[in-house]
């Protein structure tokens, strides 16, 4: 009888700065050995998001010792961040990663695509979270709506410990306090979450989005809806995401918010295109006509921010208003965001382990879509053409 080994699943400890999530935490562990694999967590890993490494051994997860143990084990390896969204530390990963090992993760290849070609030459087998297809089949896998979902939340919660008013209207005896007002640039599912938020804490809140099908959704949760009409066809681009714009458009924004950006005691700017910079819709001239207290929350600071003045991770003050640019809320809530990122990772690696081993099926669009490097190229046509432009843009200059 010939003995079957079981497929090792490893889970590293998260090396990007401040990254405080895992990429599956204890309760994870039996969906994956139910299904005959074997898992393995770097000593560690979980501690930042409080699941000691007990935890994961009562549910059946073994403990690597260190790095070079887990990559050293593991034929596929789930993390939050592989090394195209940890540029940094995560280059000291590429020198343990072995031909033929799987990688699954967030891997930002629209942004930086010359990793994923890296990660192609030394062989590995990518799966890139972001390129996750907005389709119902692929709902439980969705990594950046769970995310989002989080940012959106606790962008408000940030506003309003920030906001020096209260948000909701209340009958003092002091008289009336008049509620806060709430814009929401962008009403993806950051947006949307940020509008049920703000609502659920009492103010009144009014949301835009370039795209028209987001004016129902808004709604639906209590925001009134801002009609900006620019002569543009205001669709969507493949997976419901908002269009890029051209400057002149985004100038056109930018003078037509400026009455309703004015106006708001807060702003939560989430309007952001796929593996572009965010589009900068609020300019510092407007920041300075708001009133003095008011806040800005702009969680496309990763991206270069909607609003001219921010900056990653800072707080800026300009002419009495605050500026908030967040760049990792869910990792603010570790616990709840790696709960809900681990249920998408495995739901995913379920969706490709068939009959005891990894099978990679062209033909599903799930597989397909997500599907960054694979026998050493890499192999999504959105990354092949970045890095077609690239090296055209490199061979211009050798030529200049």
């Amino acid at each position: 009888m010939i003995e079957v080994k079981p497929t090792v699943v490893g889970v590293p400890r998260e090396t990007y700065a401040g990254e405080t999530l895992v990429a599956l935490i204890p309760a994870h562990v039996p969906l994956l050995t139910k299904s005959g694999m074997q898992v393995v967590v770097e000593a560690g890993a979980g501690e930042t998001a409080g699941f000691a490494d007990d935890a994961y051994r009562i549910k059946g997860a073994r403990i690597a010792a260190d790095r070079a143990e887990l990559f050293g084990s593991a034929e596929i390896v789930l993390q939050v961040r592989t090394p195209g969204a940890n540029s940094e530390k995560g280059r000291e990963d590429l020198r343990l990663i072995s031909p033929g090992q799987v990688l699954i993760g967030l891997a930002d290849p629209l942004g930086q695509p010359a990793i994923a070609s890296g990660l192609a030459r030394l062989g590995a087998t990518v799966f890139a979270m972001e390129l996750m297809p907005r389709i119902a089949r692929a709902q439980s896998m969705d990594v950046l709506s769970s995310l989002a979902t989080i940012v959106g939340y606790k962008a408000v919660l940030l506003a309003a410990t920030t906001l020096p008013k209260l948000f909701p209207m209340l009958t003092t005896a002091a008289g009336t306090i008049m509620p806060a007002r709430v814009l929401v640039i962008g009403a993806g599912v950051a947006g949307l979450q940020a509008i049920a938020t703000a609502r659920r804490l009492g103010a009144v809140v009014s949301a835009y989005d370039v795209r028209r099908a987001a004016k129902e959704e808004a709604q639906s949760l209590g925001a009134k809806f801002i009609e900006i009409s620019m002569g543009t066809s205001e669709g969507t681009e493949p997976g419901g995401y908002a269009p890029a714009l051209g400057d002149d458009l985004y100038q056109r924004q930018r003078e037509l918010l400026t009455p309703v950006v004015t106006a708001s005691d807060v702003v939560i700017a989430a309007a952001s295109v796929p593996g572009r910079s965010a589009p900068m819709l609020i300019s510092g001239d407007m920041v300075a006509r708001m009133a003095r207290g008011s806040v800005i929350v702009d969680v496309a600071a990763d991206r270069g921010g909607n609003c001219e003045l921010t900056r990653p991770d800072e707080v800026i003050m300009h002419h009495g208003v605050t500026l908030l640019g967040p760049t990792n809320l869910p990792g603010t809530v570790p616990a709840h965001a790696s709960q809900m990122y681990g249920k998408n990772l495995a739901n995913f690696l379920l969706h490709l382990y068939r009959d005891g081993c990894l099978r990679v099926d062209l033909a599903d669009e799930i597989t397909r879509e997500t599907l960054l490097t694979q026998s050493g190229e890499v192999v999504h046509p959105r990354v092949v053409t970045l890095l077609s432009g690239m090296h055209h843009d490199m061979a211009e200059e050798r030529n200049l």
